[in-house]
Formats: structure tokens, sequence, C-alpha cells
């Protein structure tokens, strides 16, 4: 098992336990004392101690302590460390089995190889089995050149596990140093990604490579740090100041999820009374059609206090999707943003919602979704750049969802958007607006000179008539009772009422079930992110 230790390390080959003792230890101090150092001087806990932080204490079962690469050609029989940089094993979070593995910086940079991949299928293996979530907790150079293409087809072990296992368990990355080259591929085909700031990087070519091929000379993080990920790319789902921010990050959001999409997400004590009412919703949205409010106000009113978790918050900010709770239970909430873009639609906000949407539908979570949106952005850019095809995204996600639906309108729903947000033809199991939404094909400003156009056109005080139009557009259109009149609505309420509202709705669709077509999986427009589910499980 330990095959070429003694050119190093001067085991003892009479005494075996001796050989493995020593071996253990080793495992342990990861790359040495100065490395260690290093380590926390750049504001970073070690492979162990991010570990001892995440699991419960005393949970961790730790797998493969003692494996080490095999010896090559290229000077590296006299760097054989047990472990070769990675901890691999099972532990446990608020109790709930997890498999976890964490790259050791600190021994020979954290660099992949063939053994480090064969360690990590095999806590992937073990959690696709066991039906656990599994973390990866990235903190590695690339891959070990030393080894040539051995570490490159490691990394397509890696990622052919990432896809078997997504839509079945839930898949966590978190990036708490470098992560270059082919190892990003990793964490782009999980479920969510946590960065840290500063210390965190996602390249798929580094600086030197740019520059050299582009002229671009920019820096690790100008290139692929936490603020380009999370506002720019939006490859990553959550930033932190610290790995220890990360590692309680990484908790909260498991609290919201099942282990597997055949178990129920967790149930936690509430002591928010579910009939709560609140009379600021009341004057929430302004009388101004045309003023801004806080979106994210109204629900952190909504739901069960301090429950709300935005997930992409930097990203495509005219979008919020988050976690939260009512009564205890998890939802996924999709909602316009009325104070940025006006909550309008575009090419970002659209994968954000549609990629959120199959993610809760996947593990069965009810779908909320909160509208005041006055259209698609328009513009020859987005057109250009297929806001058609993103757009689709969000209407193809809501079809497909077979988790309970349920959307609220606060104000505007106009034309494509009304229809793409959970309406009642995309699949909406119950439908809620308040007495300020306003639902209609178009604007009245748009509205009334395409209706009344000759009519305007002859009148001797063209404004004037344009806009007696105008309002009678509005009177007659822009209200939510025409929808409630064709069954469009199942119900106009009183915004202080929605929490309880949504309660008794939620709490009818719990043992909802959907009868499907068999098939492989359809045609997602442009990608196919967790387009295979395990089943179409309701919320029990």
């Amino acid at each position: 098992m330990m095959t070429g230790m003694e050119e190093t390390d001067g085991l003892s080959q009479d005494n075996p336990m001796d050989e493995f003792t020593k071996a253990r230890l080793f495992s342990r101090q990861g790359g040495g004392e100065k490395r260690i150092k290093d380590q926390h001087k750049k504001g970073k806990l070690t492979a162990r101690e991010r570990i001892a932080t995440l699991l419960d204490e005393g949970s961790f079962q730790e797998l493969g302590s003692l494996a080490t690469h095999q010896v090559t050609d290229f000077g590296m029989a006299e760097k054989r460390f047990p472990g070769d940089g990675v901890v691999t094993g099972i532990g446990r979070i608020d109790g709930r089995r997890v498999a976890v593995y964490a790259q050791d910086f600190t021994v020979l940079g954290g660099s992949f190889s063939q053994v480090q991949a064969q360690k990590i299928n095999r806590v992937q293996d073990l959690a696709l089995e066991s039906g656990i979530p599994v973390i990866g907790l990235n903190d590695s150079g690339g891959a070990r050149v030393q080894e040539g293409v051995r570490s490159l087809a490691a990394y397509g072990e890696v990622f052919a596990r990432n896809v078997k296992a997504s839509g079945v368990i839930p898949q966590i990355s978190v990036i708490m140093g470098p992560c270059a080259g082919g190892a990003v591929y990793s964490p782009a085909l999980t479920d969510f990604t946590i960065m840290v700031d500063g210390t965190s990087a996602m390249l798929l070519t580094g600086p030197g490579v740019v520059a050299s091929v582009t002229g671009e000379k920019v820096s690790s993080q100008e290139l692929g740090g936490s603020d380009v990920h999370n506002t720019r790319s939006g490859n990553a789902h959550f930033r932190t100041r610290s790995d220890t921010e990360a590692l309680a990050l990484v908790q909260r959001i498991l609290g919201y999820l099942p282990s597997n999409t055949q178990e129920d997400a967790p149930v936690l004590p509430s002591d928010d009374p579910i009939d709560r009412s609140d009379d600021e919703l009341n004057v929430a949205v302004p009388s101004d059609g045309q003023s801004a409010y806080s979106m994210r106000k109204v629900l952190e009113t909504i739901f069960d206090r301090d429950s709300l978790l935005e997930v992409h918050r930097e990203f495509a900010p005219n979008a919020i999707v988050a976690f939260a709770r009512l009564g205890g239970r998890s939802v996924g909430i999709v909602a316009n943003e009325p104070s940025f873009m006006f909550g309008v639609l575009d090419i970002n906000s659209s994968d954000k919602i549609s990629r959120f949407v199959r993610l809760c539908d996947t593990f069965s979570l009810p779908v909320v979704t909160f509208v005041d949106c006055p259209g698609y952005l328009p513009g020859v850019d987005q057109e250009y750049n297929g806001v058609i095809r993103h757009g689709a995204k969000i209407i193809y996600a809501y079809c497909e969802c077979s988790a309970p639906k349920i959307s609220v309108v606060t104000r505007k729903a106009i034309g494509g958007s009304y229809v793409a947000l959970g309406s009642r033809q995309m699949g909406a199991d119950v439908t809620l607006a308040w007495p300020t939404a306003q639902i209609a094909v178009m604007g009245p400003e748009g509205a009334a000179p395409l209706v009344n156009g000759r009519q305007i056109r002859e009148a001797a005080d063209q404004d004037a008539e344009r806009q007696r139009f105008i309002e009678e557009y509005r009177k007659r259109f822009f209200n939510p009772y025409r929808a409630a009149d064709i069954g469009q609505i199942d119900e106009v309420i009183e915004p202080r009422e929605t929490r309880f509202q949504l309660a008794q709705a939620l709490d009818l669709l719990r043992t909802k079930v959907v009868s499907v077509v068999p098939k492989k999986h359809g045609l997602f427009p442009v990608r196919g992110d967790q387009s295979w589910r395990i089943s179409h499980g309701a919320w029990r």
C-alpha cells in the first residue's frame, strides 16, 4: 500500500505498524507547518479545518487517507504524500448525512491527479448510492502536469459523476482558492457555487495565457474573481467574505433542500403565526403606477421571519430568485424587482429564473411567483443576443415544472411576461392578484393610439383625446378584475392576507400528483441543465 514511502520518509519495513502510524500522521499534517502558516496568512483555512468547521463535531469518517500517487518519471517519487492533496469522507450537517471532499492546497498546491480523482469519485459514488448531498471544497492550482493525460482523464471521471448525480442529490461547490482549467467545469455542473472574496478565482485560462493570446493584461481576480462570477458571468450563485462564512452558507442552503429527490425537504419549527397579517403590504405598491418599490421587502414581510435566502442576488438584479419558508416549510420564490430596471425581463434574468424554477422542480419545492413586470426589454442588443430563445427558457421551465405553482400579481403583468411568469397557461395551480394588479396585453400609453388612432388623429385637440382614451383603457382593462372574470385569476386578495392565502394554497397542494408523458427528456432551449430528473414528485 505504501510502496515508495521509504524513499522519502525512512519508514521501517520491519515494522508495518510504525509505517502505518507515520503515514496517518503525515496525512493529517498536510504539506507541513510552513505551508499551513502560508495558508493562514492568506486568510484561508486548511482542508481539515474547513471540514471540521462544516460538519457536526466528531461526525467525519475519512476515506482514502493513505492513498498516494503512482511513481512517475518526472521527479514525483520524492514528493509522495499520503492522501495526495485531497481529504475525502462522510459526515453530518445538522444530523443529516453528507459526503465531502476538500482539496489541500498545502500539499503539492492541491494539484489534481488520478489518485485525487479516484478519491473524489469514491465519495461521489457513495453519495449517489446513499442518496445524500455531496459538497466539494475547491482549492487547487490545477491539473498535475507531471501526470500528463492521466490527470485530464481524471477530470472527465468527476464530470461524468456530476452529471449522473444532477437532479438526484444536491451538489454544492465552494471555491476557496484557485480553480483553473478543466477544474472549473465541475462547479459549473453542480447546483450551487459559492466563492470567497479575495482568495478564490475560477479561470478557464490564466492571465498569462490571456496576455499572450489577446494582449490584454488582467489579474486573476479581474479575470475570474468572485465579483466577476457573481455580477457579470453568473457562474457563481453566492459570495462570502471568509471561509467560515462560506461553510456556514453551505449549512444554510442544505436546510432548504431534501437529501435527494425521493425525500422531503426538512420542516423546521416556526413560531411565526401562519395567519399573521401586515398592514404595510396594503400600501407597499405606490399609487403612482410608475414609481418603484422594493419587492424584497414585500417578500421578507410575507414569509417566515429571517428565512429569505436569495440565490444569484448580484446577477440580473431585476429578478429575484430565493428560498424561504412558510410555516417552516421550504419554498422557492421567483419575483420581479421593480426597483431595478422596473423588473423588466431580459436575457440574464431569463436564464436566472428558468434555472431556479427547474432546480425547485427537481427537489419538489413549491414555486411561488410574484409578478410586477412591464414586459421584455426591447433593444437591438437583446434581439441580436437571443432574448427570444432565452425568454423561451422561462416558458419551458414553468411548463415542465410539476411541483406546486402559485402566482401573485402585485402590479404590472403586461403581454408575454404575464404569460411566461407562472400564468394559468403555464400550469399555475393557484393564481392570485392584488387590487393594484394591472393585467393587459400592453400598457395604456401604447394601446390607446393603436386601438383609437383614427379618432385621435381626427380630434381637434389630439393630446387631450389621446389622454382620454388612455384613461378609458386604464379603467376598463388595466386591472385584475377582467382577468378574474374569465378565470385567469382565481381570487383578488387584500395584500395583507397574502401570507395566509399562500399557506392555505400550499397546504392544499401538499398532495399534488401529476401524470406525465414518458420521455427521456425534452429539448430545453440552448442549454439542458437539470433536464433529467429521477421523478416528478409532489410536495408531500
